[in-house]
């Protein structure tokens, strides 16, 4: 069986999703890939089904009732991925931020590497960050920051969410308790990994702002980030992580 799987969250995602699909499953490296779709009201769940047609045993479905936040869309991902016995599993994004060829830097980076967390990072090797406006990078940027100094982890990119966990990641971490859902969450999975010594390594990637479809970015999530790290040191302080 193949041991990598990738996970897609979407949320009417149609214009991307058929072409990400294909991008994932012809790369040289073999993997797997798993759609979790919040009953997407432009049919990206249907798409997926059609495609399945076409990539049997290597395209998957879960779909959900209603929207319920990229958080808990990658949790339900994590457990069917532990429940299927994938070694490898990585989360990636459906709009072509991330590009498929860099799967396998992050494949190897913990396969032939000393990683048991490789992270696809734009902050690494400077900023590499492509179609972004100045803001949002500064923003992205300096909430990195913002993570070091309150937690303490040696990681430059702390909200990046193009990663490969070792499956014995997933499985030292009580996915019952990951409660954020936006930037907070890529934060709270990696802290965690960080304070069960587990090892982290950064891959320099470029990121390039989607073309199409729309960002789900949100103050709300922004906000849920600010002071969900501070709440997630509390937390490790008082022992209760």
């Amino acid at each position: 069986m193949n041991n990598c799987i990738v996970i897609i969250p979407t949320y009417n995602e149609i214009e991307n999703i058929e072409s990400i699909v294909r991008a994932v499953l012809s790369q040289h490296k073999s993997f797997h890939v798993l759609v979790i779709d919040d009953n997407s009201p432009d049919h990206t769940a249907d798409k997926v089904v059609m495609l399945q047609e076409e990539y049997r045993d290597r395209l998957f479905l879960e779909k959900r009732a209603q929207k319920s936040g990229l958080g808990t869309a990658y949790v339900h991902g994590f457990k069917w991925a532990l429940k299927n016995n994938y070694d490898f599993i990585f989360e990636m994004d459906a709009d072509f931020s991330h590009n498929p060829s860099d799967l396998e830097k992050l494949y190897d980076a913990c396969h032939f590497g000393d990683a048991d967390l490789a992270i696809g990072s734009r902050y690494v090797t400077g900023v590499n960050v492509v179609n972004w406006p100045l803001s949002r990078v500064l923003l992205s940027y300096f909430a990195s920051v913002y993570v070091r100094m309150i937690t303490g982890m040696k990681i430059h990119d702390a909200t990046a969410g193009f990663v490969c966990y070792k499956r014995i990641v997933l499985e030292s971490i009580n996915l019952d308790k990951i409660r954020f859902v936006g930037y907070a969450f890529q934060i709270e999975m990696k802290y965690r990994t960080y304070c069960n010594k587990l090892a982290i390594s950064e891959v320099p990637i470029i990121f390039t702002d989607r073309t199409k479809g729309q960002s789900k970015m949100s103050n709300s999530i922004i906000v849920e980030a600010v002071f969900g790290v501070i709440m997630l040191r509390l937390k490790k302080l008082f022992n209760s992580l």
